[in-house]
């Protein structure tokens, strides 16, 4: 649940409840599904399913993948990216950004007074994996083309074999 400004929200999937009570910032376990198109409604908690969705899309499952679906944007203009996830193995790992942050512009992420990873990702967009050696790394986010970081992310444990997303979330300005 990554839009800043909606309720606790219900998700459910062909008419049936998939998640209960995901607030901001909430991260669901998987919910396992049979392959085909699913009609996935978004409702505020509070409409216990039977008022008007706050969204409603339809997505595609395939057997044998895993997705992770982000509900993104201020709750007058939800949306939804599905992305699929994919298992880690090796002796590397992977590193994947989302930007859900509705009153940011583009960033770079970049290795800390270093090399950029990750270029000019936008509201709404994901970057693919970028495979990476185990480590501790620190990062930084800045505006795209910049060289000075808005934000710092100190020390972040990578291991072989996983991969990871990392979700920006939350206003620039604003609260949250």
């Amino acid at each position: 649940h990554a839009s800043p400004d909606a309720p606790s929200v219900d998700v459910y999937v062909d008419g049936k409840p998939a998640f209960k009570g995901a607030s901001f910032k909430d991260v669901t376990d998987y919910a396992a599904l049979a392959p085909g198109e699913k009609k996935v409604q978004i409702f505020a908690t509070s409409a216990n399913g039977k008022e008007k969705p706050v969204l409603e899309q339809k997505l595609t499952v395939e057997a044998g993948k895993n997705y992770s679906v982000v509900a993104l944007g201020e709750v007058d203009n939800l949306s939804v990216l599905a992305l699929e996830d994919q298992k880690g193995s090796g002796d590397k790992a992977g590193l994947r950004a989302v930007h859900a942050s509705p009153d940011a512009p583009p960033v770079d992420i970049a290795v800390k007074d270093g090399d950029v990873l990750i270029k000019n990702l936008a509201f709404g967009q994901n970057s693919e994996y970028l495979t990476v050696s185990p480590d501790s790394y620190n990062l930084e986010v800045r505006a795209t083309g910049s060289d000075t970081s808005v934000l710092d992310l100190p020390n972040v444990p990578v291991e072989a074999g996983v991969n990871y997303t990392a979700i920006a979330i939350g206003f620039l300005d604003g609260d949250p």
